[in-house]
């Protein structure tokens, strides 16, 4: 039964971004999110957004950027096993204001993703059903125009999904319920079995695309909880990079190559001299983050402006990777052929002209290794279209 949700056309799609690095086979190598589509989400309605290796959403307040990657990310969970209830605490916010419940009262929303690999775009939607009870009563995985997993709800009265995938053995399709709390593509390498060319199919294209949505990581540095000292604990930068400085304690000696390109890129962003950017523990169990001026004065965190400390906090996220970030990476991959893709709401937010100048150079080299991909929000763009290698998407309210 399907969720009542208004029916828009798509918006033209945003201008093609810059290709992945790919093999011989003409896909990535590497699983990476190439479009995402808001079809009934929040503000929007019919949005396909292009993805490239750097995408920065920009448009006036409230045309939607914000909610754009809170979809991607919720995404990103689903895809990693969340249940539906802690992906979306609140998914009467989610339905499109005007979108007027079914005769059975129901209301919900629509969004999906398309991610590229070996085995070419494999496409996921998934419809949710918001009140008057939260679930997901309808998930499509395709690839090359073949439905390779289908579900739907058929009795409201089961917690489950009838779900139907693709076969092409002796018989066409296999059908089983799927819980109508998780999805459906992150469940099929437990329940298929691969042994005929179909099955071992939907496998790879839902691995694929598991893949592609893991390893994600949501960031906004907030400066009012950076300032102060930290206790030690996993090294691991949270999203709002409230623990800096114990992962400065971490980091610093683990790979000084690194550590060097990442002062010199402070150094570029701050103001005053930076020798060096280091953390020293303090009484109390506790580390503090200092930068070294280099002629015996050192500058606690707590003295530095706003703009400086997201700047400091995101060239440090775009210096490291899923050991350092608390992300939750597919374990069973190898890492040479997962990507990291680092969601930054307010990428531009208290930066001054100099600051976001140097960030985006600095995103736009790091992207371009392949192993990490950017999707930002910034206020506006008009700072950006002469760099090459970054997409930029307009949002229209």
């Amino acid at each position: 039964m399907a969720v009542s949700i208004p029916s828009t056309a798509p918006t033209p799609p945003a201008r093609p971004a810059s290709p992945p690095p790919r093999h011989d086979g003409g896909h990535p190598d590497r699983p990476c999110v190439t479009e995402l589509r808001l079809s009934a989400f929040a503000a929007h309605r019919g949005v396909a957004v292009r993805l490239g290796p750097l995408t920065l959403l920009t448009g006036p307040s409230g045309c939607g950027k914000t909610s754009a990657l809170q979809a991607y990310e919720a995404l990103a969970r689903l895809g990693g096993g969340a249940a539906l209830g802690t992906v979306f605490p609140d998914p009467v916010a989610c339905v499109p204001e005007r979108a007027r419940p079914d005769a059975q009262r129901r209301r919900g929303f629509r969004i999906g993703c398309t991610a590229d690999g070996p085995e070419g775009p494999v496409r996921l939607d998934i419809a949710v059903q918001a009140e008057p009870e939260l679930r997901i009563v309808g998930e499509r995985l395709t690839a090359d125009g073949v439905v390779l997993l289908e579900t739907a709800l058929r009795d409201p009265g089961r917690r489950a999904v009838q779900a139907a995938w693709h076969t092409a053995g002796s018989a066409p399709v296999t059908r089983a319920p799927l819980p109508d709390d998780r999805l459906g593509t992150a469940l099929l390498p437990l329940r298929v079995a691969g042994k005929t060319d179909g099955q071992r199919r939907v496998l790879a294209a839902a691995e694929q695309m598991v893949v592609a949505l893991r390893s994600v990581y949501a960031c906004d540095p907030r400066p009012d909880r950076m300032r102060d000292p930290v206790p030690t604990g996993s090294g691991r930068l949270l999203g709002g990079c409230d623990n800096l400085a114990d992962v400065l304690w971490r980091t610093r000696t683990e790979c000084r190559r690194r550590h060097a390109q990442f002062v010199a890129a402070v150094r570029a962003g701050c103001a005053g001299p930076v020798a060096d950017v280091l953390a020293e523990p303090a009484a109390g169990g506790v580390v503090r983050a200092l930068l070294d001026r280099g002629d015996g004065i050192r500058t606690a965190l707590a003295r530095l402006g706003h703009g400086e400390l997201r700047y400091l906090a995101l060239a440090l996220v775009l210096f490291t990777g899923p050991g350092v970030l608390e992300v939750d990476p597919a374990g069973e991959v190898p890492a040479a052929l997962q990507t990291l893709t680092v969601l930054a709401d307010g990428f531009d937010r208290g930066l001054d002209p100099r600051q976001r100048e140097e960030l985006l150079r600095l995103a736009v080299r790091m992207c371009e290794r392949g192993h990490i991909r950017l999707v930002g929000a910034v206020s506006e763009a008009s700072w950006v279209p002469g760099t090459e290698g970054a997409t930029v998407v307009h949002l229209e309210p």
